[in-house]
């Protein structure tokens, strides 16, 4: 029955920086749970069923692949370069997808932020199993905030189908208001991610090639998008300053402690 292909890929974003983490270290080395945070993105891919688990890599990468050298061959690597935004990121990964995408089968993919380590396993098997039973082209997990400061909108049409994402810089005064808030949980047919990454153009203001694009490209398309609230709020907790390390460290070790999967 052709197993490889029942299983999805992983292709998790560690390529950045992390400015404000007033260090040099990249952003997804930070200790979470006393290890680096991204061993927890890449253990909730494999938990949930993942075959493949590519990792992007740019500033620093060695760190990065030393941080992952327990996982062995079960972490693959594809780098980015130069930071040319999520977009430019997700697409380095293609060439190491080239067999799937040649075959020309459904295959799914998430794309998935290194730097957000109390992902659960849980959440990606529901994000999938969405994803198979609509049929979709892309899926989103979304999130409702109380505050959903500093996050991408869900712009939603009157009958609540997905409309697109809207940055928050770029979001009009309704648009703030809105609280369903992208925290880049992302399923994706393989063929149709890359052929709408290959017609994303870059963003005015920062020159940067962005994923978040993709969902309305394929929208555009005629292709169907379906978006799940299907994120805890407690999950979503930006790591962007020590002071938001250290409460993402303490949450995590309290659930690891209570033995919540």
């Amino acid at each position: 029955m052709g197993h490889t292909s029942e299983q999805p890929t992983a292709i998790i974003l560690a390529a950045g920086k992390g400015t404000r983490m007033k260090s040099d270290l990249p952003k997804v080395c930070h200790p979470v749970g006393g290890r680096p945070m991204v061993c927890a993105v890449v253990d909730a891919c494999l938990e949930a069923g993942c075959g493949r688990v590519i990792v992007v890599v740019g500033y620093k990468q060695e760190l990065v692949r030393e941080a992952l050298s327990g996982y062995g061959d079960r972490v693959e690597f594809a780098v980015q370069a130069e930071q040319q935004g999520t977009g430019h990121a997700v697409r380095c990964a293609e060439p190491l997808l080239s067999d799937v995408l040649k075959s020309g089968k459904r295959h799914d993919v998430f794309v998935l932020a290194g730097d957000g380590p109390l992902i659960r396993a849980g959440t990606l098997r529901e994000v999938l199993g969405a994803h198979r039973s609509s049929g979709a082209a892309a899926t989103l997990a979304t999130s409702v905030l109380d505050n959903p400061d500093g996050y991408g909108r869900i712009v939603r049409d009157a009958s609540g189908r997905f409309e697109r994402i809207v940055e928050q810089k770029n979001a009009t005064e309704a648009e703030l208001a809105i609280r369903e808030v992208n925290p880049s949980y992302y399923c994706f047919d393989a063929g149709r991610l890359f052929d709408a990454l290959s017609r994303v153009g870059r963003d005015e203001v920062s020159g940067e090639y962005y994923v978040t694009d993709v969902p309305a490209l394929l929208l555009g398309d005629g292709e169907r998008v379906e978006v799940i609230d299907a994120v805890p709020p407690e999950d979503v907790l930006s790591i962007n300053t020590p002071e938001h390390l250290a409460e993402v460290d303490r949450v995590y070790r309290s659930r690891s402690a209570g033995g919540v999967p």
